[in-house]
């Protein structure tokens, strides 16, 4: 996960900035502080209320999606339909749960046609490093691809000192009722 107030913030969305409302130094009886963020910033998930009118919050998804094995697979560039399908199969040959969720490392672009592979296959989570799942100049198409098939996004995520392979992923996001996304703090373990 990216650290909150220094994380990368999706071009036109507001920064996270942080206060002190008390501090020992200053007399006080303890340390407070506290942040306001949008709920896209740095690591964090997608709801299919994000980009579905009638798609379910982050309260009502069921965090099962982003807790389990996962696959973190290596990719740069747009990713084709064949990209995708030759992912999926990395993917089972490791681990056939693993196929359920999946994270790519580097600077990876998923597209329409690939998203279709992803929501056809049963994919229920696709993780990815930069801000948005999808071009960054034009992100709606896959995610509405992706968030219909209630695929749960999970974008901002630092993969860098990570290698291939199948992993414990826990990346449940922060229970906000009636929100579009929230922030996660989603850590890996190598299975």
């Amino acid at each position: 996960s990216q650290e909150v107030l220094g994380c990368k913030v999706y071009p036109g969305d507001p920064a996270p900035k942080g206060m002190a409302i008390a501090r020992m130094t200053d007399g006080e009886a303890y340390n407070l502080s506290a942040f306001e963020m949008c709920a896209h910033n740095g690591t964090h998930i997608d709801a299919p209320f994000h980009f579905i009118p009638e798609g379910k919050t982050v309260d009502q998804m069921s965090l099962s999606k982003t807790v389990g094995l996962c696959y973190v697979a290596a990719f740069e560039g747009e990713i084709t339909s064949k990209d995708a399908e030759w992912i999926l199969q990395k993917a089972k040959v490791e681990r056939e749960e693993a196929c359920l969720r999946i994270l790519l490392k580097g600077n990876a672009t998923v597209t329409r046609e690939s998203a279709e592979v992803f929501a056809k296959n049963g994919v229920e989570l696709m993780g990815v490093e930069s801000q948005t799942v999808g071009p960054e100049n034009a992100p709606m198409e896959v995610h509405q691809i992706l968030l219909s098939a209630e695929v749960c996004l999970l974008e901002g995520i630092r993969l860098g000192e990570v290698d291939e392979g199948v992993y414990f992923l826990h990346a449940a996001p922060l229970c906000l009722e009636g929100f579009d996304g929230a922030p996660c703090r989603a850590t890996l373990v190598r299975f």
